[in-house]
């Protein structure tokens, strides 16, 4: 089996030649850059700087001499955007405030403050508000939450569904040119498609809109998964017809088989000890959404569906699968019941596990070498039987590891 095939197999349930392998092949299983350079010098790879194609996360690009190497199974398709609404595919030098220099995406805009914070600006306008800073002794980006003019009495849901937008003919070019250079790679491909992230609170601050309008701040917006479910809701419809149609024009440009996997949603439902909201809530919310997009995407193409969601959310894998999911990430095992055996014996026949593979929070950046590597064995001897897994770290590196 190549790797390609390692991963397919896995995908099915079926026992595979070997365990697939994930660092760096989606946006949620990536490498802090910093450790990138770090990892490049260890194997003795070629000097070059490392991309950086969203400075929100400051995850390196796995370059394929690095991915041969590292035995990885996995390639993502290049992200035609970033989280500040710069295109991605052409570079500029940049240095990071601890001192490395990287490539970022050539509209990257930013001004240093005296204090050594950088401020970073919507499609790369410095004339308008910033929307994000990175603070002189930190590893990333915070999303600054800018003030809107929300009338509760008159609330608009296309304000908070503005940044979604139907793909020209030139991104889906991309997008389509992205994945086929993935595809060379002989590695399983992973892809996002612009509009897929029903909720993800990420996105909801809108750092690449210039005015961003509606419910932007973060708080607020997990409030109103109570006080206001009829508004997210639209939100949601509006932003889930944006994604199919999205869906269907790069597939039909690019063929059935243009990825192996789509990276639908980044929503996290967990904290560290329980969930940010019920199960009629979730599937009140947000089951028609992914019932939909999962849903087109198994009806028109071989490719399964990977939902990210962070912290204890074991009550929700029967409802994850329910609504179409075939992947669940990052298998944060740390959390409250999400214990390894546990899951395996209840859903492995069902989902596949891609993630678990080490604790990013404690054991990878705080252990010994013997401590991480008894916890990978762990974890190789309870998830890989009989397929169903993919073996990443839960969630990404983090500088200083």
């Amino acid at each position: 089996m190549n790797q390609r095939e390692i991963v397919l197999a896995s995908l099915n349930h079926r026992q595979p030649a070997a365990v697939p392998r994930d660092f760096g092949g989606t946006n949620v299983t990536g490498i802090h850059c910093s450790l990138v350079a770090e990892l490049r010098d260890h194997f003795g790879l070629a000097k070059r700087l490392v991309k950086v194609p969203d400075i929100s996360s400051c995850i390196g690009w796995i370059d394929e001499d690095l991915a041969g190497t590292l035995g990885c199974s996995v390639a993502m398709a290049l992200p035609i955007g970033s989280t500040y609404g710069n295109p991605v595919g052409e570079w500029k030098e940049w240095r990071a405030p601890w001192g490395q220099d990287i490539l970022v995406p050539e509209g990257f805009g930013f001004r240093r403050e005296a204090n050594g914070d950088v401020l970073v600006y919507p499609q790369g306008d410095v004339t308008v508000p910033a929307s994000g800073r990175m603070p002189a002794s930190s590893f990333f980006t915070d999303a600054i939450i800018r003030p809107t003019d929300f009338d509760e009495d008159h609330p608009n849901p296309r304000d908070n569904a503005e940044e979604y937008k139907i793909l020209d003919s030139a991104a889906v070019a991309r997008i389509v040119a992205n994945c086929r250079q993935a595809r060379a790679s002989g590695r399983a491909v992973t892809l996002s498609i612009p509009g897929t992230s029903i909720g993800d609170i990420a996105r909801v601050p809108g750092q690449g809109l210039k005015h961003p309008k509606g419910i932007r701040d973060i708080e607020e917006w997990y409030v109103s998964v109570s006080l206001r479910p009829d508004y997210l809701k639209e939100v949601f419809r509006l932003q889930t017809e944006v994604a199919l149609a999205n869906l269907e024009q790069v597939f039909t440009a690019g063929g059935r088989d243009l990825c192996d996997v789509v990276h639908v949603c980044g929503t996290d439902f967990g904290t560290q000890i329980g969930t940010f909201c019920s199960l009629d809530t979730f599937h009140d919310l947000y089951g028609d959404s992914y019932r939909r997009l999962c849903g087109w995407i198994h009806d028109n193409t071989p490719c399964k569906t990977f939902k990210h969601s962070c912290g204890a959310v074991a009550s929700f894998i029967d409802a994850f699968v329910e609504v179409g999911f075939d992947i669940l990430n990052p298998v944060q095992c740390s959390a409250a019941g999400m214990e390894a055996k546990v899951l395996k014996d209840k859903y492995g026949s069902r989902i596949t596990f891609w993630g678990g593979g080490v604790d990013t929070q404690k054991t990878l950046p705080f252990g010994t070498p013997e401590e991480v590597r008894r916890e990978v064995l762990e974890r190789l001897a309870v998830f890989s039987p009989d397929g169903g897994f993919v073996f990443s770290p839960v969630h990404n590196t983090q500088a200083r590891t």
